[in-house]
């Protein structure tokens, strides 16, 4: 076994109930007091003990940076992060820490570890045997199942299988504190890139039927470079009444990028196909393709932060990283016509 390192970022995990509610009070070292596995490879440090709807990105700069500056000394890393932002802080590490060497495993609980019937003690016991087992790269471990970092989503609100893996097969499974592979994800020939760049200038805008174009006009305003909009379906947006389609262009005619995404979580999406999206896809909007909406999010961030030269956002947006998206030469046959 190789040496491993724990960080505690907080989250339910590690939440203690107080008068107020329930606040993440434990450290990573009083996690592993709850374990009945051999934890004497294991180093703790605490980062934070914040909940994790409190997680921005300059926690994640944080996070990436310790990771980066301590990968050398260890063989795996385990995360302990709260729920319900941890798809968005697995995707942006994802890209923050490409072609890292070691597994970086991120996990949490449902319940404080503190509870008898808490999850909690099974997937910190699991991620650690990720940890301890996986190939290098950014992984959710959540309900005995292994999951990309960048491909992990959060779709049930309570239920101990808390996370879906979208668009791309499951990894691994733990069963009986042994790892089971599934599927080896692709290795991109790259170096191990490291930064913290990135620009969290970006806005999320879900479209609703009747959305104003105000909306959208008035995103210059708060300072915003980029936005990714999900869309309808295969990425359809009102073009009568309230035409998204010329509101969505002249942002980009003021030098905001812009990122169509849809609403579905499974499958590709894409302005090719109907009318109604057809002339963004004239304009320049970036198809997210099948990404999941937190990778789209904290890839522009990424990407905004590394470049500014449109035809160089264009490129890096459309080009797979991490393994976040499957490859715009293959899309085309997952969209029927």
């Amino acid at each position: 076994m190789g040496r491993i390192r724990v960080i505690g970022t907080g989250g339910t995990i590690a939440c203690v109930q107080t008068e107020h509610g329930l606040a993440p009070r434990l450290g990573a070292k009083d996690l592993l007091q709850y374990l009945s596995i051999d934890t004497s490879d294991i180093d703790c440090i605490d980062l934070f003990k914040m909940d994790s709807s409190n997680i921005q990105p300059e926690e994640w700069c944080t996070l990436a940076g310790k990771i980066h500056k301590t990968a050398w000394d260890y063989d795996g890393i385990v995360v302990t992060h709260g729920t319900d932002t941890m798809a968005y802080t697995a995707s942006m590490l994802s890209f923050m820490l490409q072609g890292i060497d070691i597994p970086v495993v991120l996990t949490g609980s449902q319940y404080p570890i503190i509870n008898p019937d808490s999850d909690g003690k099974r997937n910190l016991e699991d991620a650690i045997v990720a940890a301890r087992g996986l190939s290098g790269g950014i992984y959710v471990c959540f309900g005995s199942d292994v999951m990309l970092g960048c491909r992990a989503v959060k779709t049930r609100t309570t239920s101990l299988n808390a996370f879906e893996s979208i668009n791309y097969p499951m990894i691994a499974k733990i069963q009986d504190h042994k790892l089971i592979r599934l599927n080896e994800p692709k290795r991109i020939c790259r170096q191990p890139e490291f930064t913290t760049d990135i620009d969290p200038r970006v806005a999320l805008i879900k479209l609703i039927p009747g959305t104003g174009t105000a909306l959208l006009d008035n995103l210059p305003n708060c300072g915003i470079r980029g936005v990714v909009v999900e869309a309808f379906g295969l990425g359809g947006v009102h073009n009568i009444r309230r035409d998204h389609t010329e509101s969505l262009a002249r942002l980009m005619r003021n030098g905001i990028t812009v990122v169509l995404s849809s609403q579905c979580l499974y499958e590709p999406s894409s302005p090719d196909i109907y009318e109604v999206s057809r002339v963004l896809r004239d304009a320049g909007i970036i198809p997210s393709y099948d990404m999941t909406t937190e990778a789209t999010v904290t890839k522009l961030m990424w990407v905004l932060g590394a470049v500014s030269d449109p035809e160089r956002i264009q490129q890096l947006m459309r080009t797979n990283l991490a393994n976040e998206m499957v490859e715009v030469e293959k899309q085309k046959t997952l969209i029927c016509v």
